[in-house]
């Protein structure tokens, strides 16, 4: 672990699943309901520095997280990123984009092409999410 990395010191958003491995978080970003979070526990910045079957088994939970967000919130598409640029510990981003949403079809962290949108997530879609979560068998 290191101790100025804010993925080591804190969840990096609420705790839905966990393991001995990684934990899987839904992050609190507005406009964007049913974002989650992938975090690998282990202090490691490259995929490339895990065993391959510690990147399968990583793999396996970031396509289960996947399938929940799709199978709970029916997204247009959902966004699969690992970058690290701004925190170099590994994690991938599992994000539903909607046509509709702030950013579509230009990454969320492009410049903003609409500033009204609809809701895009109801309440009983996200309890649904947090549930799919929850009950996580990779």
């Amino acid at each position: 672990m290191n101790s100025e990395c804010v993925l080591c010191s804190e969840n990096g958003g609420e705790v839905l699943w966990q393991d001995d491995f990684c934990r899987v978080v839904l992050v609190d970003e507005a406009g964007y309901s049913g974002f989650c979070r992938v975090i690998l526990k282990q202090h490691v910045a490259e995929f490339s520095d895990l065993s391959a079957s510690d990147r399968n088994r990583l793999m396996q939970l970031v396509f289960a997280v996947e399938s929940a967000v799709r199978n709970t919130l029916q997204p247009d598409k959902v966004n699969l990123a690992s970058l690290g640029n701004m925190v170099p510990h590994l994690h991938w981003h599992v994000i539903p984009r909607f046509k509709q949403d702030h950013h579509f079809p230009a990454p969320i962290w492009a410049e903003t092409v609409r500033s009204e949108i609809p809701t895009l997530v109801s309440t009983k879609q996200l309890l649904a999410l947090r549930i799919a979560l929850q009950a996580l068998q990779p």
